[in-house]
């Protein structure tokens, strides 16, 4: 089968799907998709402009009362359904996966794809239980209670690091709780997005809740987070980026929810499980190649440890197998681009002069030589206050420090702007619990690093945003509280109008 004639057959008709549809762009722009296996393009498209956003926000809109006024069960039918579509095309979805990122076929097999059927179904089960608190006479006088209610179109941002999971985040909690969204993915890697509003057509969702433009950041993202009909924006992406997002929101006074860059540090204190935490280490800084936003990437580890576990992550690197994503022997594909291996290469390469590259450090040559490919790197010898221990990479690094104190290592780990996501490693129960209170992270794991779970939320500290994308807490994103009180007393002049009336 020929990858290429695949996507352009599907394709064919344009990469925007907006009210049901697929249907071209309209900026005057062409976009290829690469595979940064081989840096060949697979499909060339026409990019969303301004006139697509407004098309698929109005479709989203026309759609919002049918689907708000839907009842939770009816929601749920449909999510369990989606669920049922997107498992029997998993082995497509899984293929496209690898194909425009370069993952290795084994984690978008029994990593991206199998997570987003999961979290489908969690939604459709979580959709029949958006309820609010129950009623009560908290005044003596009245009942009150909470509902909650869908807010209407959501205009999300999703990046190219998994644009399978992060498509289903986004849309999942929105839709469960009856909006209806229009999604914008990485213009890169555009492929499962559209494969998974096809889905959600396909299961019986109607036209119009699921949207996907298909456009540049700065013309049709946006102007989708400008746009005066979206309510809410929610954005996966850079911190430098996130910032100018919420300043185009805030200025309509949108509800924002970001989730940001990450540097998550792995402390490792002197009575852990050597083995296991280098075993985590490893894994835990090159899934995805690196780019994760809550990858390990600094590696505190006491001093007792600190020679044996650099070593012994130096060694395991080593036999990291590169090679092509579509090889089942493929332990690490290439990074989504020439550009972003480059970028990569940089903070490595000016490490040099200041900290010791152990390992790595280089792109392979060979059979491999056209790819984005960069090999497992560690590096050590790195101040605190260096570039490559304070700025995220995203990519198959890992900086290693020793540190001395508890006391120590705790500050190193909060020593970024970051707060993502981090791990402790030990044996002893009361110091790793010391860990998961003082380590500010969205998610602190002990002796562990990368798993997750729909029914457990995702989200950050400090410049790593705020909000939560998976488990019931998204339902605080995308949807409204409203108090509701009835007077229980059927009385005319209530004694609270004395404020108002005197004593007539």
């Amino acid at each position: 089968m020929d990858d290429r004639f695949q996507v352009q057959d599907r394709y064919a008709d344009g990469a925007q799907f907006i009210g049901g549809r697929l249907r071209c762009g309209t900026s005057g722009h062409t976009q290829d998709i690469v595979n940064p296996a081989t840096g060949e393009p697979v499909h060339s498209y026409e990019l969303a402009g301004a006139a697509d956003v407004d098309a698929a926000v109005a479709a989203a809109g026309a759609a919002f009362p049918a689907w708000a006024g839907a009842t939770p069960g009816e929601r749920s039918d449909a999510l369990h359904r989606f669920a049922s579509v997107l498992a029997g095309q998993a082995d497509d979805f899984a293929h496209a996966e690898s194909l425009q990122c370069g993952k290795p076929i084994r984690l978008s097999t029994e990593f991206d794809v199998p997570g987003t059927i999961d979290n489908t179904a969690f939604f459709a089960g979580a959709a029949r239980h958006l309820q609010g608190q129950s009623a009560g006479e908290y005044s003596g006088d009245h009942t009150s209670y909470v509902r909650r209610e869908a807010i209407g179109v959501v205009g999300s941002i999703a990046p190219w690091n998994y644009p399978l999971q992060m498509a289903a985040w986004k849309v999942l909690p929105a839709i469960a709780a009856g909006n209806t969204i229009v999604l914008k993915p990485a213009e890169i890697t555009p492929l499962t997005s559209l494969m998974f509003a096809e889905a959600a057509k396909e299961a019986g969702i109607p036209d119009g809740v699921v949207n996907v433009v298909n456009g540049a950041g700065r013309e049709a993202g946006e102007h989708l987070v400008g746009h005066p009909d979206v309510v809410m924006t929610s954005f996966t992406g850079s911190t430098p980026v996130g910032r100018r997002v919420a300043e185009i929101a805030t200025a309509t006074v949108k509800r924002l929810h970001l989730e940001l860059g990450g540097k998550a540090p792995f402390v490792v204190f002197d009575d852990a499980d050597l083995e296991a935490a280098v075993n985590g280490a490893v894994a835990g800084s090159l899934i995805n190649s690196g780019q994760d936003c809550t990858a390990a990437t600094r590696a505190y580890v006491q001093r007792p440890l600190y020679d044996a576990f650099v070593a012994g992550v130096a060694d395991l690197m080593a036999t990291v197998r590169l090679g092509d994503p579509f090889d089942p022997s493929t332990d690490l594909g290439p990074l989504v681009s020439h550009l972003q291996r480059d970028r990569v290469a940089g903070f490595v390469d000016r490490a040099r002069s200041y900290a010791n590259v152990v390992t790595g450090g280089e792109a392979p040559q060979g059979e491999l030589k056209s790819g984005a490919y960069y090999r497992p790197t560690l590096v050590a010898g790195a101040a605190q206050d260096s570039e490559i221990v304070q700025s995220e990479i995203f990519g198959p690094v890992l900086v290693v420090l020793p540190f001395d104190s508890d006391d120590e290592g705790i500050a190193l780990a909060n020593d970024t702007p970051y707060g993502l996501a981090a791990s402790a490693w030990s044996r002893d129960v009361f110091r790793a619990n010391r860990a998961t209170r003082e380590i500010k992270a969205g998610c602190v794991w002990v002796n562990d690093h990368i798993p997750i779970i729909s029914e457990m939320p995702h989200g950050g500290y400090k410049a790593s945003g705020f909000g939560k994308d998976m488990s019931a807490y998204s339902f605080e994103e995308y949807t409204q509280v409203k108090h509701v009180m009835y007077d229980n007393t059927a009385v005319v002049r209530k004694d609270w109008h004395r404020t108002i009336f005197g004593d007539r």
